[in-house]
C-alpha cells in the first residue's frame, strides 16, 4: 500500500469525502466536513515524525494495536483514540482495508443523528445542501474580522 493507493481505497467507501489540510495531508471525512462529517483518516503525503498516516481506531483495539511494530499514539489525536503508523509496511494492503473500513464504521457510528440524515438524502440533494452551507460558513468567516473590528472600536 502507499498513498496513492491507500487514497484511491478510502474514496470508494461510502459518504467519503477529502480535504487538504495541514500542510501536505489529506483529510478523509465520512460526511463533508461543512454538514457535521468527522474525520477518520489522514495521509501525510511527506511522510514526516508524524508517521504516513493516521486513523481512528477506536477505544477498544487502541491499546492492541499500539503493541503492532511500528504504530504508535497517533500525534494530537491519541486522546480520541487513534493510532499513526510509521511506514505503509506495517500491514499488508487487504490489513490496510480492513484498518480504514474499520475507522469508516466507528466514525460513522460515532455521527450525530442530523448529520446522518443529510447522508441519507440523495446525492444531488446532498450535494446542494452542502454547497448551501458552504456558503453559509464562508459569510460566517467573512463577517468574523468586522465583528471584532467593531467590538475594538465600541471598546476604546
Amino acid at each position: 500500500m502507499d498513498a496513492e493507493s491507500a487514497r484511491a481505497f478510502l474514496l470508494t467507501l461510502p459518504h467519503v469525502v477529502e480535504t487538504q489540510q495541514w500542510g501536505n495531508n489529506l483529510v478523509f471525512w465520512v460526511g463533508d466536513k461543512a454538514i457535521g462529517g468527522k474525520m477518520f483518516c489522514v495521509l501525510d503525503l511527506d511522510g514526516g515524525d508524524h508517521g504516513v498516516v493516521s486513523y481512528s481506531a477506536g477505544p477498544e483495539r487502541y491499546a492492541e494495536l499500539l503493541e503492532r511494530e511500528g504504530l504508535f499514539p497517533a500525534p494530537y489525536m491519541a486522546r480520541i483514540h487513534w493510532v499513526a503508523a510509521e511506514r505503509w509496511a506495517v500491514w499488508r494492503n487487504s490489513e490496510w482495508e480492513h484498518e480504514f473500513r474499520a475507522a469508516h464504521e466507528i466514525t460513522l457510528n460515532k455521527l450525530p443523528k442530523r448529520v446522518l440524515d443529510v447522508l441519507a438524502l440523495s446525492q444531488t440533494a446532498r450535494e446542494k445542501l452542502v454547497r448551501e452551507r458552504r456558503k453559509v460558513l464562508a459569510a460566517k468567516a467573512a463577517a468574523k474580522p468586522v465583528k471584532a473590528a467593531k467590538k475594538k472600536r465600541t471598546a476604546e
